[in-house]
């Protein structure tokens, strides 16, 4: 599975790209793009220099693959002859010399982990590690590392079942009590039964094959004060089961939520229109066998065949609308998912999206993302810095601050684009300032035609000075940015010159 890129993973403009820290892009020479990598690993040339032989791999021997024109990587186990890759890496030469000749498992994870490097570096595979490489400074081996997630993760989860002639319910006592219904993920069919409950920063997995089938509709209840989650599934057959089924990989299981890998379900296209000239709204329909509900500021990952090649981009879902806390929707909010996206013609994987056919489908993966509604606790004033599609994660956050938020007192939003024609829902968004007083927002065009009356320009110091007025000297702040990688790095350089902590500040990337 593929990471895509415009040539790499995030788009320039992507609100998903990495801030400082991060990962960043590099330009990359003229036949060096995502096609001509997949043309050339199925070209079949020998791209580990070992004519087809699959090798086992010493430390030692690894250790000696170290340069740049003869550059071994290994990932979870097993070798990688990177060399071949060098000039086609997004992120660099440079960054895959990082873990020349070692193990690089720990870098991967904390760049992209939800790449699927098997698939995308299956040609240049030397073999698999004779030995395990010895563990990274500072992390623990896995019996140790088990104990100490006992000792410093939370209350190890458990659960039960219970069965009526007709239904089937499974409890899972979290021994939490801040649980909510987008804490657990639920997913069948026919006799597979998979639900992830995120606990904190960790996931407990239960994962069993089904004794008997089931049908598609289910219901999941939480009882928030005892932290208890229960699934109600209906039997096929009014029979009695003698056991609930057998367990599948992972069953019962506790981890970290960074190894616990990414789940998809295929959903399908509802319905697709025009928001700006490039910008579309999706409507994806869940499964009816699916339980999934994307926690505010969080994204999921959209995965698509292009070439052959499984191809994955990170989206943040947004409401179907600004104003849906003031109308009825649509459609049930549990059952559909929605998405703005921007169509880049010259890429990979957007105008293979564009060009889904209403019932067609795409694999949705399980939510990601480190945003977490307790910041919003006591919030007075919330400020938010959207350049073009970053105004994605702002949509739910705006809803949601607005109608769950007491103690809130001010909303503002400084929205960035090149023309007045780029502005993503921007009758919606003055409409919003009407319907609530605590709201406003601010336009800002870098390129504006003559006429335009509003403010121009970048980010600046300027810009941002004015426009962070908290309502009182002591109130609580909270500002969120979200745009391209140099708006956001910029941005928030800005903010701490004006002397705004890290605390007060999150942005958002995938």
């Amino acid at each position: 599975m593929l990471n895509v890129p415009s040539q790499s993973f995030p788009a320039p403009s992507s609100q998903q790209r990495v801030v400082a820290g991060g990962r960043s892009k590099v330009p990359l020479k003229q036949g060096r793009s995502l096609m001509d990598w997949i043309r050339l690993t199925k070209s079949g040339k020998d791209l580990t220099g070992l004519k087809g032989r699959l090798i086992e791999v010493t430390e030692e021997e690894l250790k000696k693959h170290d340069k740049k024109d003869d550059c071994w990587i290994c990932i979870r186990g097993f070798v990688y002859n990177v060399s071949p890759y060098m000039e086609y890496h997004p992120g660099g030469e440079d960054e895959l010399m990082r873990a020349a000749g070692s193990d690089g498992t720990d870098l991967f994870d904390q760049v992209h982990r939800w790449v699927n490097y098997e698939s995308m570096l299956k040609e240049c595979l030397v073999g698999r590690m004779a030995v395990k490489p010895a563990a990274p400074k500072g992390m623990l081996p896995k019996s140790q590392a088990t104990d100490t997630l006992a000792r410093e993760g939370p209350s190890s989860p458990s659960y039960d079942w219970f069965q009526t002639d007709s239904l089937v319910t499974i409890v899972i006592y979290t021994k939490q009590k801040d649980i909510t219904l987008d804490s657990v993920i639920v997913d069948h069919q026919d006799d597979s039964f998979r639900a992830e409950t995120i606990i904190k920063d960790y996931s407990y997995l239960i994962n069993i094959e089904l004794s008997h089938a089931v049908q598609e509709d289910f219901s999941v209840r939480i009882v928030e004060n005892v932290g208890k989650i229960e699934i109600v599934l209906q039997k096929k057959e009014n029979t009695s089961w003698k056991c609930l089924g057998h367990p599948l990989e992972n069953h019962n299981s506790l981890v970290p939520k960074k190894d616990a890998g990414l789940f998809y379900r295929q959903c399908q296209l509802i319905s697709k229109e025009d928001v700006t000239h490039d910008t579309r709204l999706f409507c994806f329909m869940l499964p009816p066998s699916t339980h999934l509900q994307v926690p505010i500021g969080q994204h999921v990952y959209l995965k698509l065949t292009v070439t052959d090649t499984e191809i994955v981009k990170p989206y943040t879902p947004v409401s179907d609308s600004l104003l849906s806390e003031f109308k009825e929707p649509a459609l049930p909010n549990n059952k559909y998912i929605y998405f703005l996206i921007k169509i880049y013609p010259a890429g990979l994987f957007t105008p293979e999206l564009d060009h889904l056919q209403i019932g067609d489908f795409v694999f949705v993966s399980n939510p990601e993302g480190n945003f977490k509604t307790s910041q919003f606790q006591e919030l007075e004033d919330l400020f938010l810095l959207a350049a073009g599609t970053g105004f994605t994660p702002m949509v739910k956050l705006l809803n949601y601050a607005l109608t769950n938020i007491p103690s809130l007192r001010k909303v503002k939003l400084m929205f960035f684009n090149k023309t007045e024609d780029d502005i993503i829902w921007r009758s919606q968004l003055e409409e919003l300032t009407f319907k609530d007083k605590r709201f406003d927002v601010e336009f800002v065009l870098s390129a504006p035609i003559s006429e335009w009356n509003g403010k121009q320009g970048h980010v600046s110091p300027a810009l941002l000075s004015e426009f962070l007025k908290r309502s009182s000297d002591k109130s609580k702040v909270l500002i969120c940015i979200c745009g391209p990688t140099p708006f956001t790095e910029q941005g928030i350089k800005f903010l701490h010159e004006l002397n705004f902590s890290k605390d007060e500040i999150h942005s958002f990337t995938a």
